[in-house]
């Protein structure tokens, strides 16, 4: 269980930083060259890579590569949704939750009768 708390840690860290670069320039930078919004993402994807890899080192030693890649999209969607509603202020939709639950679903399938050790 260690692995896969030391790993959904540090993906939530790396999907901070991720979805900080993806989307924050379409407030912050919507009024300055695009490429000014390039230099910073990927200025700010360089740290997320940094965690983002020793993450996915870490548990691929105890994982499969698809366990590891719907761990990293629930994650990544605990991270977006609160971004869209605090830092976009993007509002509210039932959305959210259908796509919440299709995920849940796809974590529970893929880790069904082979859990990380």
């Amino acid at each position: 269980m260690t692995t896969l708390l030391t790993t959904a840690g540090l993906l939530t860290l790396s999907n901070i930083f991720m979805t900080f670069a993806w989307y924050a320039h379409l407030k912050d930078l919507d009024k300055r060259p695009w490429i000014l919004a390039v230099l910073v993402s990927w200025g700010i994807a360089f740290f997320e890579y940094l965690i983002q890899v020793p993450a996915n080192r870490i548990g691929f030693s105890e994982m499969n590569l698809g366990q590891l890649k719907i761990l990293q999209e629930a994650i990544t969607l605990a991270v977006f949704v609160p971004f869209a509603l605090f830092y976009m202020k993007q509002p509210l939709r039932l959305d959210f939750l259908w796509a919440g639950l299709c995920i849940c679903g796809a974590v529970y399938f893929i880790f069904r009768g082979n859990p990380p050790t």
